[in-house]
């Protein structure tokens, strides 16, 4: 066990303080945190928008990039966040 870290039971007795979330530091990572959860969002529906796009290509389109129609189809059924 670690020494330098305070355990549960001294939280509880009260002899160590509890580390406290500033409301400041929640409030200024706010916008940063929205930006984030944006990019993703977008990230996730540009992945969507090429699978989307594999599967409206014609057969000799995939062959030109390598890939069957099979392919295409597993590759538009793979979830979202794969």
């Amino acid at each position: 066990m670690r020494t330098d870290h305070p355990t549960t039971a001294q939280y509880l007795a009260g002899s160590v303080q509890a580390p406290t979330t500033h409301p400041t530091t929640f409030w200024r990572s706010l916008p940063a945190q929205c930006i984030a959860a944006a990019n993703w969002i977008g990230g996730q529906l540009e992945r969507r928008r090429s699978r989307l796009a594999l599967l409206e290509m014609t057969d000799e389109q995939l062959k030109d990039i390598g890939l069957s129609r099979g392919e295409a189809h597993c590759e538009y059924m793979r979830r979202l966040w794969d």
